[in-house]
C-alpha cells in the first residue's frame, strides 16, 4: 500500500475532513479557521449548507425564548388577570388543577369564608402525644409558604389548631411559612398567631376517666393492658377490647381510619360526631369574625389537625371514602354567604354540600 493516496483509498480508516456537525458549527459561528488543517478538507468535504433562517426555520419555542431574551427588562413583563397583574414566576407557581366557576358567576358566588383544614406533619409517633420530626416542620413550613401566594392585599387569616404538639408546632412552622411567603411575595396581608381550639380535636374514646383523644386513650390502654397481663386475673374491660382491636389493625398493616368509618364501635366517637364538631367550630369562628355592618373581618382560615377527622369530612361532603390524607394535605372549604351552602375541595374533587345551621345539631353528646 505504499505510495497509494490514503483520500482515494476506500480501504483507508484516517481521517481526514472535519465531522459534519463541526463544520457546520464553524460555517453559523464564521470564526477563523486553521488554514493547514483544513486545506485538505476543503477539497474532499461537501459545502457545508447555509444557516437555518431566524424566521420561521427555527422552532416556535425557540423564537419565543430569544423574543423574551431580547425584550426590554430581560422579559420581567406581567401577567394581567381580572384586573391584577402578577410576575410570570408567580403565575405560574399558583396555577393549580382545582375546579373553579366560570369568571361570569364567580360575582353571584359571594364566598365569605375560605377554610383551609389541614393535616399535620410527619410526627415522631402515635404511641405518645410527640411533636414533628424535622421532616415535618419542613412539610408544614412549605405549605404555609405555599399558602400564602392564595393570599391577597388586605387579608386576614386567622390560625387555628387542634391542643396537641403536633397540631400545635404544625401551626407554628405554617405561621413562619406564611408569613415568610407573603414578605417573598410582596403581599401585605396579615395572620394571627395560633389558638388551639377544642372543636379541631382528634376523634376520641371512651375510657373509665372520660372521653380521651385516641393518642391519650392507646397510653390509658397500654397501663391498664399491662397490669392486667401481669397479674391475670379477672376479663378486660369492653373499651380496652376495641382498642385494642382498633391498634392490631394498624399493627397488621391494615388501615385502622377505613374500620373506624365502617365498623360501628361503641366506644369510640363517631365520624358524624367529627364532621359535626368541626361545623360547631367554623360556625363559631365565622360568628366571631362577623363585623355589625354583616363583614367578615377574618376571610380565611387555617385549620392544622389530624387525618382521621378529615377524612371523616370529606367522606361525608364527597359520599366516598377519598383515602387518607397526606402529610400537610388539605381541605379547602369555601362557604357561601349565609353559611347555608360551601364547597368542599380535596383531591381535584369539588363538591357542593349544605352546611348544617348551629341550632339544627342533635344534642347527641349530652
Amino acid at each position: 500500500m505504499t505510495g497509494v493516496d490514503d483520500r482515494t483509498d476506500p480501504r483507508a480508516v484516517h481521517r481526514y475532513e472535519a465531522p459534519d456537525y463541526l463544520s457546520r458549527y464553524r460555517a453559523r459561528r464564521g470564526g477563523a479557521k486553521d488554514p493547514e488543517s483544513d486545506r485538505a478538507s476543503a477539497a474532499a468535504a461537501p459545502a457545508a449548507p447555509e444557516a437555518p433562517p431566524e424566521g420561521d426555520g427555527l422552532p416556535l419555542y425557540l423564537r419565543r425564548f430569544r423574543d423574551r431574551g431580547s425584550a426590554p427588562g430581560g422579559g420581567a413583563a406581567t401577567v394581567e388577570y381580572e384586573g391584577k397583574h402578577f410576575s410570570p414566576a408567580l403565575a405560574e407557581a399558583s396555577r393549580g388543577k382545582e375546579i373553579a366557576a366560570p369568571v361570569e358567576r364567580r360575582a353571584s358566588e359571594k364566598i365569605v369564608c375560605e377554610i383551609s383544614i389541614i393535616r399535620h406533619g410527619i410526627t415522631q409517633g402515635y404511641s405518645t402525644d410527640a411533636g414533628l420530626t424535622p421532616m415535618g416542620g419542613w412539610q408544614a413550613h412549605r405549605r404555609g409558604h405555599e399558602l400564602a401566594r392564595r393570599f391577597d392585599a388586605g387579608d386576614r387569616v386567622r390560625l387555628v389548631c387542634a391542643d396537641t404538639n403536633r397540631a400545635r408546632q404544625t401551626a407554628d412552622q405554617l405561621y413562619r411559612g406564611v408569613t415568610d411567603g407573603l414578605e417573598m411575595w410582596g403581599i401585605d396581608a396579615e395572620i394571627t398567631e395560633k389558638e388551639p381550639i377544642g372543636e379541631l380535636r382528634n376523634f376520641g374514646v371512651w375510657t373509665p376517666d372520660g372521653l380521651r383523644d385516641v393518642t391519650s386513650a392507646f397510653r390509658q390502654y397500654q397501663a391498664t393492658n399491662e397490669t392486667l397481663e401481669r397479674l391475670a386475673v379477672g376479663d378486660r374491660p369492653r373499651w380496652l377490647v376495641e382498642i385494642d382491636r382498633f391498634y392490631r389493625t394498624q399493627l397488621g398493616g391494615a388501615d385502622p381510619i377505613q374500620e373506624w368509618l365502617t365498623v360501628p364501635m361503641m366506644y369510640f366517637e363517631p365520624p358524624a360526631m367529627c364532621v359535626r364538631r368541626f361545623w360547631r367550630g367554623f360556625h363559631r369562628l365565622i360568628t366571631e369574625s362577623t363585623q355589625p355592618d354583616g363583614s367578615i373581618s377574618h376571610r380565611r382560615i387555617l385549620a392544622a389537625t389530624h387525618s382521621g377527622p378529615m377524612r371523616a369530612f370529606a367522606t361525608w361532603a364527597h359520599g366516598y371514602d377519598p383515602g387518607e390524607p397526606l402529610n400537610t394535605e388539605e381541605i379547602r372549604v369555601k362557604v357561601r354567604e349565609g353559611a347555608r351552602s360551601a364547597f368542599v375541595s380535596y383531591r381535584n374533587r369539588v363538591t357542593e354540600v349544605n352546611v348544617p345551621p348551629p341550632d339544627e345539631f342533635p344534642q347527641w353528646e349530652a
